[in-house]
């Protein structure tokens, strides 16, 4: 009887240590391993400021990469206004109304929104499900849940509260031995014309393939819905279709063309919001050296549109 008591009592403490233990040991490496996690997120760190250093944004957009690139608020800021730069890589219409919800309280009354309208806006950019999740967890570090679009408490907790929990082999990345290197690869500047056309088959590849819908009805009211919150909130919307090269036009037919305007005119006819067409300007088109890819401007390039804007956007006016 007395033996048995003792294996009761072993199997009971196995049970407390065991579990202990293993806690003890996420938690230990879930500190170091969060903070090399963090820096693979270091393009959202800009969200943080909001409400420390920028509470009164005049001009502003969101946006994908075609907003993240191509938005250069350098020559607007020499004459004393805030503006800030909402936009992520593959962000879509969805989470930019998240953002909107989570901080379009720091935009001011009459301030400017611009709303890059892009040739994969109405679908997504993301090519399949693994990218999407990478692009998706990126919300859990900056939104919160009630404005992130299908929160997943689940994801939330194994990407941002323990990170540890799907690391996976990235976990070795935190051993002493092993040394983390981030590179920063340059932008290709366009120089070499052949490579040139060959990434804007790459790009348009990545757009238009295996697509079952180029205009989704959801992403339709998306942008709507973000249209409508800038008009309730006194901030102006602004539709606006940025720079492409003409080796990525080239290669977008007609049709499409026709069905994207027709759908962006009935958007902005319906709203009261203009809409501006930079996407086939022949002070961009042409000139290889605004680019950094097919349908990125560089940074001259971005500079440059800006100067275009501040001089042709009727919207950016009342502050000049």
């Amino acid at each position: 009887m007395k033996q048995k008591r003792l294996d009761v009592l072993r199997f009971a403490l196995k049970c407390i240590l065991i579990p202990s233990v293993a806690a003890f040991i996420i938690f230990a490496l879930n500190k170091p391993y969060q903070k090399y996690d963090e820096q693979k997120y270091m393009d959202i760190v800009k969200f943080d400021t909001l409400g420390r250093e920028y509470w009164e944004i005049h001009v502003g957009n969101l946006g994908s990469s075609h907003g993240a690139y191509n938005f250069n608020y350098d020559a607007i800021s020499q004459y004393g206004y805030i503006c800030f730069n909402f936009a992520n890589t593959s962000q879509s219409y969805d989470y930019d109304y998240a953002i909107l919800q989570e901080y379009g309280q720091y935009m001011t009354p009459n301030s400017v929104m611009f709303i890059p309208v892009s040739y994969f806006s109405f679908n997504n950019e993301v090519v399949n499900d693994t990218e999407k999740q990478a692009m998706t967890v990126r919300y859990y570090h900056f939104l919160s849940p009630e404005n992130i679009p299908n929160y997943d408490p689940y994801v939330d907790l194994v990407t941002n509260r323990l990170p540890i929990l799907s690391a996976g082999e990235e976990l070795f990345k935190i051993l002493p031995d092993l040394k983390l290197s981030l590179i920063a690869h340059a932008a290709d500047d366009g120089n070499n014309i052949e490579e040139f056309a060959n990434k804007a088959q790459a790009r348009y590849s990545r757009h238009f393939d295996n697509k079952e819908e180029y205009f989704m009805p959801e992403r339709i009211e998306e942008l709507y819905a973000i249209i409508e919150y800038c008009q309730a909130n006194e901030i102006t919307p602004v539709l606006i279709t940025t720079p492409f090269s003409h080796y990525y036009t080239d290669l977008v037919s007609d049709e499409f063309l026709q069905e994207f305007h027709d759908t962006v005119t009935t958007i902005a006819t319906d709203t009261g919001v203009n809409y501006y067409d930079y996407s086939h300007d022949e002070r961009f088109r042409d000139n290889l050296d605004y680019f950094s890819d097919s349908d990125h401007l560089n940074e001259q390039g971005a500079q440059y549109f800006m100067q275009v804007l501040m001089e042709e956007i009727t919207e950016l006016d009342r502050f000049f």
